[in-house]
């Protein structure tokens, strides 16, 4: 299995356990704000597995999955930063997140549509 298959495949397992942790969190600590953050990492979780099934044949996949880590890292990051720390990333970090998330699906949908990678 390619690396790149099995980084993806690593940080949808990783987003999935996070998002279940911070749903967890959210139920027990009566924090809206994490329950955001959790559904973003439940969502991409699963979606990042599927990409990474797909980037053996994709270069689009593989390309939509980076974006969706790096988009779901900085706007759940964002979240729980700010959640506990009382201060987030960065300044937009939530925003440019969650951007990169809404790319990453568009970019997800346009894979249907690209010619297939030759290997």
């Amino acid at each position: 299995m390619p690396f790149t298959t099995r980084v993806l495949l690593f940080f949808g397992g990783l987003s999935g356990a996070a998002g279940v942790t911070l749903a967890a969190a959210a139920y027990h600590g009566g924090n809206p704000v994490l329950q955001s953050a959790a559904l973003i990492c439940l969502a991409d979780g699963p979606a990042l597995i599927g990409l990474a099934v797909l980037s053996e044949r994709s270069r689009a996949a593989l390309a939509s999955g980076i974006l969706m880590i790096f988009g779901t890292a900085l706007f759940a990051g964002d979240l729980v930063a700010n959640s506990y720390a009382g201060f987030g990333l960065f300044r937009m970090a939530a925003p440019v997140g969650g951007t990169a998330v809404i790319a990453s699906w568009l970019l997800a949908a346009l894979t249907a549509f690209l010619p297939a990678r030759n290997n």
